[in-house]
């Protein structure tokens, strides 16, 4: 397998994408932060069913990149769910403090 179509299989998602998925801007809020995670899990999502519809019409060659792009849609989707209990579990236990 040649790099340029290991690199190809890897880079599911525009680069762009990928860039703004890792930069945390310095003074950020949480809410900021949260808000662009799920903005993030939306796209992921996106991308697995434009997948899913591109394997479907026969425009993808390799099942693997379908897979990649299920997975990671469904590990960022569970990652959320897991943020979303902790912040939930935070909550709850902040309202059962006394003072």
């Amino acid at each position: 397998m040649d790099i340029q179509r290991l690199n190809a299989m890897l880079s599911l998602e525009p680069t762009l994408a990928r860039e703004s998925r890792n930069e945390v801007r310095e003074g950020a809020s949480f809410g900021d932060v949260l808000a662009n995670a799920i903005r993030q899990v939306e796209q992921d999502q996106r991308h697995a069913n434009e997948m899913a519809v591109r394997l479907a019409a026969g425009e993808v060659e390799d099942i693997a990149q379908v897979m990649i792009a299920s997975e990671r849609a469904s590990l960022s989707l569970n990652l959320a769910i897991q943020v979303r209990n902790k912040v939930i579990e935070a909550y709850q236990e902040i309202m059962r403090m006394t003072f």
